[in-house]
C-alpha cells in the first residue's frame, strides 16, 4: 500500500470520538483525512477498505507505557523500541510516549541517546516524546520501582537530564519531596508536564502541587494514598484531591485488576471521560504468555511473574506493572465498567490528546487531522491500524 494514495474506509460506525455518526466512509489522503461521509457513499479513485460493520475510530494515544513484545524502552537498543512501537501497533495504538523507571543516569542517559536515532520511525505506533517516571518518588509508595535508585530531586541533576534531551514532555514525580515544586516550575517553563506520582502527599500537598503546574496525576489509585491519620488527625489524600481538583487529570489503568470495576465506575461517575486519560502503564509482558518476566531492562531489571492478567513481585504481594494493550482497556470501560463506548473511546483517544496539547491534530476523525484510524470489531478486537494514513496492521 502506497502511503500517498487515497483510501476509503466505508461500511462501519464513525466514532469520532465525541459522537456516534453510524455507517459512514472516512477518505484518507496522504497523512491527512480528508472527508467523512455517512453512510457508504461512493469512493472513485484509490484504495477502499471495508469495516464489515465494525467500528472506525481515531488511533489510541498511550501517554504511559514501558514495553510490550518481549521489550522494554530501558533494555536501550533500538530494536527494542521497534519491537514495542509494532507490538502496541497491532492492538490499536497509534502514538505512544516511551516512558522510564527509576534507574542510574548512565541507563537513563542511555536511552535518551537511543530514542533519539529511533523518534521519528515508521514501524508502528509513532512516538509522541519522552516520559519520565521517577527517579523522585516516595519510598513508602514505590510500588514496584527499585528503592536503590529513588532520592531527591537536586538541581545539578535533573538539569542536566534536561540538558541532555529536548525529546522530555512529561516528568511524573512526588510533589512533597523536598526540591519537586522547584523542579516542577522548571519543567513548566520548558513546556514540561509535571505529574504527581509515587505520593505519600495529603491533600494539601496537592493543592500546592496544583499551583505549581501538576495537572495530572499517574495512574490513580497505584501507589497513593487516600484518607489517612498523623498524629491521631485525618487528612484527605492524594485520591481525595484528584476528585476534588476540577482541572486535575486521572491517568487509569482500566485492566479491572489495577484498578478494579467499581473504582472504575466511581472515577467516571465523579470525574467524566474528558478528565480521565486510560494507560496501558505496560511492561515488556503486554502481548506475551504469562509466566516469568523481567520489570526494567534485560541487565538490571527486576524479575516478576505474571499471571492473572498482571504482573506481580515475585512474592505476589504487589503488582509489578500491567500486561494490558490499549483494546484491553477500552473493551473494559464499555463492557465492565459499563461506559457509553463513545466515552471509553474518547478516554483512549482525545482526553490524551487534549492532555498533551495535540488535540488541534490528534484524537479525533475530522477533516485536517492526522490519519491515526483504526478499525475494530464489535467485541473491540482491532483487525486494522493506520499510523500517519500508512497501514501498520
Amino acid at each position: 500500500m502506497e502511503r500517498n494514495q487515497m483510501i476509503h474506509i466505508y461500511n462501519g460506525e464513525i466514532l469520532t470520538p465525541e459522537r456516534n455518526l453510524g455507517i459512514g466512509t472516512v477518505t484518507i489522503e496522504g497523512n491527512k483525512i480528508i472527508g467523512i461521509q455517512q453512510g457508504n457513499a461512493g469512493a472513485e479513485g484509490g484504495l477502499s477498505i471495508d469495516a464489515r460493520g465494525g467500528y472506525i475510530a481515531p488511533g489510541f494515544i498511550d501517554i504511559h507505557t514501558h514495553g510490550a513484545g518481549n521489550a522494554d524502552f530501558m533494555d536501550c537498543t533500538e530494536e527494542a523500541c521497534l519491537t514495542i512501537a509494532r507490538t502496541h501497533a497491532r492492538y490499536g495504538t497509534t502514538l505512544l510516549y516511551p516512558t522510564t523507571l527509576a534507574s542510574d543516569n548512565g541507563e537513563l542517559f542511555r536511552f535518551l541517546d537511543i530514542y533519539d536515532r529511533v523518534k521519528h520511525q515508521q514501524e508502528g505506533a509513532a512516538f509522541g516524546g519522552l516520559h519520565l517516571e521517577g527517579p523522585y518518588f516516595s519510598v513508602a509508595f514505590r510500588g514496584a520501582q527499585d528503592p536503590k535508585f529513588l532520592r531527591n530531586p537536586h538541581p545539578a541533576e535533573y538539569m542536566e537530564i534536561l540538558e541532555r534531551s529536548d525529546d522530555i514532555v512529561r516528568w511524573s514525580l512526588a510533589p512533597e519531596l523536598p526540591g519537586a515544586l522547584e523542579l516542577a516550575d522548571e519543567l513548566c517553563r520548558r513546556g514540561i508536564k509535571p505529574s504527581v506520582a509515587h505520593t505519600d502527599a495529603v491533600y494539601e500537598d496537592i493543592v500546592e502541587a496544583h499551583r505549581h503546574g501538576f495537572r495530572h496525576i499517574t495512574h490513580f489509585y497505584s501507589c497513593m494514598n487516600g484518607i489517612t491519620r498523623r498524629n491521631a488527625f485525618r487528612y484527605a489524600g492524594c485520591i481525595e484531591a484528584g476528585y476534588l481538583i476540577d482541572d486535575l487529570c486521572l491517568e487509569l489503568i482500566a485492566d479491572g485488576i489495577h484498578v478494579p470495576e467499581p473504582l472504575m465506575r466511581l472515577v467516571t461517575k465523579i470525574k467524566g471521560p474528558d478528565k480521565i486519560a486510560l494507560v496501558t502503564d505496560s511492561m515488556r509482558a503486554a502481548g506475551m504468555p504469562e509466566g516469568k518476566s523481567i520489570l526494567g531492562s534485560l541487565t538490571h531489571g527486576q524479575e516478576v511473574i505474571v499471571e492473572d492478567g498482571v504482573a506481580k513481585m515475585p512474592d505476589r504481594q504487589a503488582f509489578a506493572g500491567s500486561v494490558a494493550t490499549a483494546d484491553r482497556l477500552v473493551r473494559n470501560m464499555y463492557q465492565v465498567a459499563g461506559q457509553p463506548l463513545t466515552d471509553a473511546v474518547r478516554m483512549m483517544t482525545l482526553t490524551p490528546a487534549t492532555l498533551m496539547g495535540i488535540d488541534h491534530r490528534k484524537g479525533k476523525i475530522a477533516p485536517g487531522y492526522d490519519a491515526d484510524i483504526i478499525i475494530f470489531n464489535k467485541n473491540i478486537h482491532v483487525t486494522h491500524t493506520f499510523v500517519q494514513g500508512k497501514k501498520i496492521f
